[in-house]
């Protein structure tokens, strides 16, 4: 075997046991940066959701109260008079 061959075996190995050394690390990194990320979306998303459904929930119990408190309940018809002079403004 030449020395290159050689050189080139031992860099073979090494690699090799780097890979089967530091991927298991390496991928449980890279489990826990995608766990982490699918996990951030759910939360933003549920907040997102609630925020919308409280929003939702106010105007609908606005417009409840303003629709009930603008009903005069002895409503009586008013008469109203025309003058023929303007007012001022």
């Amino acid at each position: 075997m030449t020395a290159n061959k050689q050189n080139a075996a031992i860099v073979g190995i090494g690699v090799a046991a780097c890979a089967a050394c530091c991927a298991g690390p390496i991928l449980g990194v890279l489990a826990a940066i995608g766990l982490a990320s699918a996990a951030g979306a759910a939360l933003f998303g549920t907040t997102a959701l609630l925020a919308g459904a409280l929003a939702a929930a106010i105007v609908m119990i606005r417009r409840r109260r303003r629709t009930t408190t603008c009903i005069a309940v002895d409503a009586e018809p008013v008469s109203v008079g025309l003058s023929a002079t303007r007012a001022r403004s």
